[in-house]
């Protein structure tokens, strides 16, 4: 499951320095980014050989489970026994600890997020991924492949994992009439002042910006992660009216459960699995993808430029997307899996129903997380976008 330290740091600032003046999905492993930022050039694996007998990995807590958390959730096990590749696992509390990581040369695989994949590319620290020799790739859901946290101009980077949206949940006995946008959460004049929670990280902009650009379209506001002079500050100045309404914060999705149940946050952002786990304490709650659409993530498996087992990294690769092992995972993480015959393996016949794994309409509605970065993602050339620098010392100052 997704829990606290998978949240996006301040610390994203000092990767600033290596994207300044890259757009991601505009430079190739052969060419020159916007800004004459090249990707390196970094050759794929071309054919796949012998494992190398282990595979070194930095994963999110809850994506590389051998039994030792749940003897029922182990997917390391049969992989090992399978490839000959022993599983040694580092769990990252963080995007920036998994970036410094993989800068060592140490490991082999990372489940990175959108907002670490670039750095990560540019950085020459991932490799291109040759997906033929990754089988399960093509049973992937299109609407995570080829994506602009995990390529580069027509150039897989990784492997997709999973996905999900951030959503806004209620208190059916309080909040009514039952909320149909973010509006409710952004109303200065609300009527659950005190009892308003938030996405606790920098990260949260975005979702002020994607309402801002469903609610007032003369921001011009093309993309929620690309945001200049005018359209940051339209941004920085909702959340600052917000905070006035927010009873607390949160990145621990355990104290939202609970905060929730206890009625001490009645209305905010939350993650299905957390939905999920309130109902499941009886409390009166319900989340919708409001009107607006909403952010969201899906992490992407990499491979190391300097992998020391490239041949059991991808073993590893081709495992994780597995069926039967995406499926597991999916459900002790609480996201929809990324391969799309791993809904046929959930042990709970509904899953991929209520995590909307198979309804590319409703993730056509989600924007999910990318790194801001100068150079505007949105394709502006004229203008320079608030990197995540900028947005981690707004998001200081919001909170006071």
């Amino acid at each position: 499951m997704r829990h606290s330290g998978r949240i996006l740091t301040a610390a994203l600032a000092a990767g600033m320095l290596v994207l300044a003046g890259c757009g991601g999905g505009s430079s190739s492993s052969k060419g020159s980014g916007p800004g004459g930022i090249s990707v390196p050039k970094i050759d794929k694996l071309a054919s796949l050989g012998a494992g190398e007998g282990q595979v070194n990995i930095i994963s999110w807590a809850g994506y590389v489970e051998d039994g030792s958390n749940d003897p029922k959730v182990d997917w390391v096990h049969d992989f090992e026994k399978e490839t000959g590749c022993k599983v040694n696992n580092k769990v990252a509390a963080t995007s920036d600890e998994m970036v410094t990581l993989m800068k060592t040369g140490d490991y082999d695989v990372v489940s990175a997020s959108g907002d670490a994949s670039l750095r990560l590319i540019y950085g020459g620290d991932v490799a291109p991924v040759n997906t033929s020799l990754v089988p399960n790739y093509q049973d992937v859901f299109d609407g995570l492949k080829m994506k602009q946290w995990n390529s580069v101009d027509g150039v897989p980077y990784g492997i997709p994992h999973g996905r999900g949206a951030n959503l806004l949940m209620y208190r059916t006995d309080v909040v009514k009439p039952a909320p149909t946008s973010w509006g409710s959460v952004f109303d200065p004049a609300s009527p659950y002042k005190g009892k308003i929670t938030a996405y606790d990280s920098p990260i949260y902009l975005a979702d002020a910006a994607l309402y801002l650009m469903k609610t007032k379209p003369e921001l011009g506001i093309k993309n929620p992660y690309a945001l200049d002079d005018t359209q940051f500050k339209a941004a920085t100045d909702l959340l600052t009216a917000q905070n006035k309404n927010i009873g607390e914060y949160w990145s621990d999705y355990t104290k939202e459960v609970q905060a929730f149940k206890a009625g001490n946050s009645v209305l905010g952002t939350t993650w299905q699995i957390i939905t999920n786990l309130a109902q499941a304490d009886k409390a009166p709650v319900q989340a919708i993808l409001p009107s607006e659409g909403a952010t969201g993530w899906s992490d992407t498996w990499m491979i190391s430029s300097k992998a020391k087992h490239p041949n059991c990294g991808y073993l590893w690769m081709n495992h994780i997307i597995s069926p039967k092992a995406n499926a597991a995972v999916a459900e002790w993480f609480g996201e929809a899996p990324a391969n799309k015959l791993a809904c046929d393996q959930t042990s709970d016949k509904n899953f991929c129903t209520t995590f909307h794994a198979q309804d590319e309409d409703y993730f056509s509605k989600v924007w999910y997380w990318t790194t801001p970065i100068a150079q505007c993602l949105d394709g502006r050339k004229d203008v320079t976008c608030k990197d995540y620098s900028a947005w981690t010392q707004a998001w200081t100052t919001i909170k006071g």
